[in-house]
């Protein structure tokens, strides 16, 4: 496809009224609507039924990154309050690493009321599981509209992670246009949330229950599971007339070797839940295509950028997608990558050909945002119209905590 083409984001656009939104999420996870679209037709159910609708013996992919408490407050001698928002890591770079710092790391912040906080450290005593500690912050550099924040506290015995599961916030949308609330600890993360590092929650998979799983395990469905750790910038809406001038965030993701042959013997029948699972199946096959032409390449190399997926010579061996996986698959065993760590810029925009993605589900997004560009190139520039109006005089409810969709 032409990546120069003009993507008129006007046109991935529609009315949305706050009271459609759905500020709260349902007491049941899996009692949510969920709409149905298949051959261009639209229907309705409840979640609880979506194994009905999915194939025996196929494959859902998930994303089981889990929602740190990524917004933390401190207070100046002045008085005034200062928020800071953690994004990524910095030093150490690697999530795991990160949250197991048991002294100091630095991270991608950004920092509100910044014009009140110039330079000095600032200080909080904690008490955590009995443990007294106190823990300073300083701003590093300066990046673009954030900051290398570094923390430094003095008990190690407490790591990282317990900081910000006791001092921090869970990071809500902002469309919420609310605090955080006691509740959105447990229901803004999915059941089967496990790798902290995600700012955002894969929202597609707040529906799911043990119950919703135990059907599809009785249907011989197989469940897999990726990593992708989603990023403030899912929620950034595109603001240039056109699309392609909108600079895509860059996420961070984990696959193994059982998740790749899983997709191999899977292959053509693969169910994917979330548009985050989505970017990361489809960034693992421009991986596969850099060792296929590469094969000694190393694993530092693996970092997708926004039209990297559209190159030709990629776009290329999309006929022979199964193969290419399978060469991946052997490259890392004679490797010995247990796993690959990445970070991915890809954008999903109408034009694009999926490779690993056969079905989806998802939850309703945002108008002008990239996310409803990727449902756009999945369904059809007019099939996303028609499910959302169909939505929408269904009373279905909207974003995060709102309903939910399957596309066959």
């Amino acid at each position: 496809m032409d990546i120069n083409q003009q993507i008129n984001i006007n046109e991935y656009n529609y009315d949305l009224p706050d009271e459609r939104i759905a500020k709260y999420p349902l007491e049941k996870r899996d009692s949510s609507q969920l709409l149905i679209g298949k051959d261009c037709h639209y229907s309705k159910d409840t979640f609880s039924n979506i194994s009905k609708y999915l194939p025996p013996n196929s494959l859902l992919v998930f994303n089981n990154t889990k929602v740190i408490n990524a917004r933390m407050h401190f207070q100046k001698e002045t008085g005034a309050l200062i928020e800071v928002f953690c994004l990524e890591p910095i030093s150490p770079v690697d999530y795991t690493m990160s949250m197991a710092s048991d002294n100091s790391c630095s991270w991608k912040c950004l920092v509100g009321n910044s014009k009140k906080w110039k330079s000095g450290k600032l200080y909080k005593s904690l008490e955590i599981s009995g443990q007294e500690l106190s823990i300073s912050i300083s701003r590093v550099q300066q990046i673009g509209n954030s900051f290398e924040i570094l923390f430094e506290w003095d008990n190690q015995n407490v790591h990282f992670s317990d900081i910000l599961e006791h001092n921090g916030n869970i990071p809500i949308p902002p469309y919420l246009n609310r605090e955080s609330e006691e509740g959105d600890k447990q229901r803004y993360q999915t059941v089967y949330s496990e790798h902290e590092g995600s700012v955002a929650a894969p929202t597609a998979g707040l529906h799911f229950t043990e119950k919703v799983f135990d059907d599809l395990k009785n249907k011989n469905i197989d469940l897999n599971f990726v990593t992708l750790h989603v990023g403030a910038g899912t929620f950034h809406p595109v603001k240039a007339d056109n699309a392609r001038e909108h600079e895509m965030h860059t996420e961070h993701f984990i696959i193994n070797q059982q998740n790749i042959k899983s997709l191999i013997d899977n292959f053509g029948n693969i169910t994917v839940v979330g548009t985050t699972s989505v970017r990361t199946l489809e960034s693992l096959f421009v991986v596969a295509c850099k060792v296929w032409y590469n094969p000694m390449c190393s694993s530092h190399m693996f970092k997708i950028s926004q039209w990297e997926a559209y190159d030709d010579n990629n776009c290329v061996l999309k006929n022979k997608a199964k193969e290419v996986l399978e060469n991946l698959y052997t490259w890392m065993s004679s490797n010995n990558y247990e796993q690959l760590s990445c970070s991915t810029q890809i954008m999903i925009v109408p034009g694009y050909k999926f490779v690993l993605t056969n079905r989806l589900i998802t939850n309703f997004h945002q108008p002008k945002s990239t996310l409803l560009l990727l449902l756009a190139a999945f369904v059809g520039e007019m099939e996303w119209k028609k499910a959302y109006n169909f939505a929408m005089n269904n009373n279905f409810r909207f974003l995060s905590y709102g309903d939910s969709c399957l596309f066959l």
